[in-house]
């Protein structure tokens, strides 16, 4: 419907054109419109760009009025225009030439005030096609109870002079008190209250929206005071006001359409970069097409006396064949500079990242190179990318302004969180699993269009492999991190154990020893002089001997339990079980015997476990279960305490302890445990 109401507008005012042109030296009405001078031609030519604008605008938004009206008032001024320029040809110019002459006459008299409404509504609603408040109610109803009273009264005054609608007579029947009151005030009212809720909606604007306005508001106030000024300077036997003045009103609505054209595109109001890219390459694509022509065919042939030649118009088809496709690509790229400005089109921004994303980047270089494309190709005011990493979601790269969310953020069950302040969030994927996130943030009043929202969903899907890479990459150096210091801890415990044992060495067994000697050395002694002393000494020394060998067989079992190494690790579990504080099974399921270290690993963390649940569990029962097979040795320990927020609590010495001596062998360790619901602590060691 758009373009339908739109070219048949345009064709309206083109026909009423031609007729002027047609009778240019015809004889008309002093002060007629109709006549062929540069005021009413310039005038005419501007008007054509009300329905453009209206075809443009309503077929990308059809649901905001503003469209509506441009193309409701451009179908008027095409109407008025031929009217006009069809009732002076039919009835002055060539009477009798054409019929319905009187009747278009009629309808260009009264029908030219629509425009006027149309324009006074348009200060009302723009840019967004309503109303500021709802306050602002009845000055729309008093805008459109004016103009319909100043449209009758001028159906009226046209009515009556239907017979002669182009006499003396008939013009001047308007002029006078009652014209005054009936015309001058309506439309005075209409556009002073309109221009007044342009000015108070530009006045409490901010940011993008005070720019497009800034623009409009000023076009507007030049239109109205130049209204007033043709009025005013309109005599009384003339319809039509002085050249000059008619010549700076259509500058005047020049310059409020171009307002508008700067909100539209700049400020992409209505999403139409498309639309006015593919215009002006067909715009240039047609210059240049039409320019080749007229130089081969008619420069070339005036040269050599033959302007029909066929030569020479299929000499011009094959230069058009040859040159097209560089110019469509010139014309491309000046399209997409004069509506992109200096942003890259869609298109080129995901060849820019292919490009890119195929080149050797190091991976402190990929997610802010992303990040940078992804801002500039949407003019945002901030991109980032995020990256998962385990549980959480981390902003990795930011791109333009600071701000937003910069913490990580918990990923549940692998769906997207929330991340507060963006525009658009897009989750990354890679069969089926999230890696990360692009976001985009802009202006509140700069929504993205629908061109952008596709890049960003086209960049997302591309960015799977990438953000896959980088993510295997990090995860490679927090595990060379962790390796790095679970080797740094176990050095430490070692040294710590080293250190203990020498420790107890040398205060007990060590003294044990050094005095077991000195008293041998006094028995050898005391056996010459004193038979029984020397007896008595000598079981003195059988005791302290025995209490040394213990001594030393609670250190050796510190470091590998003797019944570890005998039985296995079901009787050595079995043991400490039954010294527990509190009720401990153990129960195996096909166990047999492992390499040493797998076997003490997995005793000394059922130890820490175990000794974990009577500190801190305040359970009452514990179960240890053994399983393996050839490839793999298990553990678990479950309890029926307090329990605890796995996910949040930090790990302490025993838990870290417990991780270093799995992941040395290559095993895995994993805590399960809720609030009021026990702890389970899991593990896993290859033995082959």
């Amino acid at each position: 419907m758009a373009w339908c109401v739109g070219i048949a507008s345009i064709a309206l005012i083109i026909g009423a054109l031609v007729l002027m042109f047609i009778d240019r030296r015809a004889t008309l009405p002093a002060g007629s419109s109709g006549q062929w001078n540069f005021s009413n031609v310039l005038n005419n030519v501007v008007n054509m760009a009300v329905p453009a604008l209206g075809i443009v605008l309503a077929s990308r938004r059809p649901e905001n009025r503003i469209g509506w009206l441009f193309l409701a008032a451009g179908f008027t001024l095409g109407l008025t225009a031929f009217g006009m320029s069809y009732g002076l040809h039919a009835l002055v110019a060539d009477p009798g030439s054409l019929p319905a002459g009187r009747a278009l006459a009629w309808e260009s008299d009264w029908l030219g005030l629509v425009p006027l409404a149309a324009l006074a509504f348009l200060f009302l609603l723009f840019p967004n096609g309503h109303l500021r408040t709802p306050r602002w109610r009845p000055a729309a109803w008093f805008v459109g109870a004016g103009f319909a009273l100043l449209t009758a009264t001028a159906l009226v005054t046209a009515t009556q002079a239907w017979r002669n609608p182009f006499s003396e007579s008939s013009t001047s029947s308007s002029i006078g008190l009652l014209g005054l009151f009936l015309f001058v005030l309506p439309i005075a009212g209409g556009l002073a209250v309109s221009l007044a809720a342009v000015v108070v909606r530009f006045r409490g604007s901010v940011g993008d929206e005070r720019l497009q306005l800034k623009w409009f508001v000023t076009g507007a106030a030049l239109v109205v005071a130049l209204f007033f000024a043709s009025f005013f300077t309109t005599s009384s036997s003339s319809s039509s006001p002085p050249a000059v003045v008619s010549v700076l009103q259509s500058l005047a609505f020049v310059f409020l359409w171009a307002a508008i054209g700067i909100a539209v595109l700049k400020y992409r109001l209505y999403e139409i970069d498309v639309v006015m890219s593919k215009t002006v390459v067909y715009a240039v694509l047609a210059a240049f097409f039409t320019a080749v022509y007229v130089a081969v065919v008619v420069g070339i042939g005036t040269a050599i006396g033959s302007t029909h030649n066929p030569f020479l118009t299929v000499l011009a088809a094959a230069v058009i064949a040859l040159a097209f496709n560089p110019v469509r690509t010139r014309a491309t790229r000046f399209a997409n500079r004069i509506v992109y400005g200096k942003r890259a089109s869609p298109y080129e921004v995901l060849s820019e990242f292919s490009e890119r994303m195929a080149g050797t980047y190091s991976v402190e270089d990929v997610l802010p190179q992303m990040a940078g494309i992804l801002g500039e190709g949407t003019g945002a005011r901030q991109a980032g990318v995020w990256l998962r990493i385990g549980g959480e979601l981390r902003p990795e790269a930011v791109w333009g302004e600071a701000g937003g969310a910069d913490r990580p953020l918990p990923v549940a069950d692998g769906e997207m969180p929330d991340i507060p302040g963006a525009s658009k969030v897009v989750a990354v994927r890679h069969q089926g699993e999230l890696l990360g996130a692009l976001t985009v943030t802009k202006p509140q009043n700069e929504p993205l269009t629908a061109a952008e929202d596709k890049l960003v969903d086209d960049l997302a899907s591309q960015a799977g492999l990438v953000l896959r890479n980088v993510r295997l990459t990090e995860e490679l150096r927090a595990n060379l991190a962790e390796l790095r210091a679970s080797r740094q801890r176990l050095v430490t415990a070692q040294d710590a154990e080293r250190r203990r044992l020498e420790r107890n060495i040398h205060d007990g067994a060590q003294q044990q020893m050094v005095a077991l000697a000195v008293k041998l050395n006094l028995a050898q002694s005391t056996v010459r002089r004193d038979a029984d002393k020397a007896e008595q000494m000598l079981g003195e020394l059988k005791a302290e001997a025995q209490d040394a060998l213990e001594n030393l067989r609670d250190l050796a079992r510190g470091i590998y339990p003797p019944l570890l190494a005998d039985q296995g690790l079901v009787a050595a579990l079995s043991a400490q079980a039954r010294k527990a504080a509190l009720l401990v099974e153990v129960e195996a399921d096909g166990l047999g015997r492992y390499p040493q270290e797998a076997e003490a690993a997995v005793y000394f963390c059922c130890l820490e476990a175990l000794q974990n649940v009577a500190k801190y569990a305040a359970a009452s029962h514990a179960v240890v279960r053994l399983s393996g097979d050839e490839s793999h040795v298990a553990f678990s320990v479950e309890d029926d305490g307090t329990g605890f927020d796995a996910q949040a609590a930090k790990r302490g010495s025993g838990l870290t302890n417990m991780d270093d001596r799995i992941s040395a062998l290559g095993g895995t360790l994993e805590v399960r445990s809720h609030p009021g619901q026990g702890t389970t602590i899991a593990g896993s060691i290859p033995v082959i």
